[in-house]
């Protein structure tokens, strides 16, 4: 009897083992952070990218030194982030990281419309080819960012679902940040398109 009550035990909490979720954190834990790997390593082909493009405009365009200095300056602050897997757990970390990498973006579109006042510039093949590179570069960046959404997703349903909030809880697994747009309001006004001078 005592065997067979044992047995019994062993089995019932097996059972309630397998239903708290502790596996299933280890692995949406893991693929969030394969994902915003992935997201890390296309910044990091943009900021490779970025002197060689910069360099290039230099030659036709030098007196447009304060577009030029605007990018080095974007480039240097979001390179300078430490990205470490903390910053997933740190919301503020993270948020300056989102930041740094909007300033890049910004600075570099208007690098690229910068090109637009100097047709024999617009003809070079490398820069014709770095901004290939460049835009090819921010379509990965937009695709390792919505896996990263997703993986996000997939982890905070289940930190926040009953019962594994209470694995969550227990073994300190919080709700990880997403990806946010800095200004809502204003990307939702359609852009102005002026083809006059």
């Amino acid at each position: 009897m005592k065997k067979w009550l044992s047995w019994m035990t062993l089995g019932l909490l097996s059972l309630l083992l397998s239903g708290c979720g502790y596996n299933q954190f280890q692995a949406r834990d893991e693929a969030v952070k394969a994902a915003w790997g992935e997201v890390v390593n296309q910044y990091q082909r943009r900021a490779d990218l970025v002197p060689n493009l910069v360099n290039t405009v230099k030659g036709y365009a030098s007196h447009e030194r304060e577009t030029l200095e605007a990018v080095t300056k974007a480039r240097a602050a979001a390179t300078s982030i430490q990205v470490t897997p903390e910053v997933l757990n740190d919301p503020q970390a993270f948020q300056r990281f989102q930041q740094a990498q909007g300033q890049l973006t910004q600075a570099l579109s208007r690098l690229l419309a910068v090109s637009e006042n100097y047709p024999q510039l617009k003809a070079d093949g490398l820069f014709r080819d770095l901004q290939s590179q460049l835009e090819g570069t921010e379509n990965r960046i937009t695709v390792a960012r919505q896996r990263y959404i997703k993986s996000v997703e997939e982890y905070n349903v289940l930190a926040r679902s009953f019962p594994t909030n209470l694995t969550a809880m227990m073994f300190g697994y919080p709700v990880r940040p997403s990806f946010t747009v800095d200004n809502e309001k204003a990307i939702s006004n359609a852009p102005a398109v002026n083809f006059g001078k």
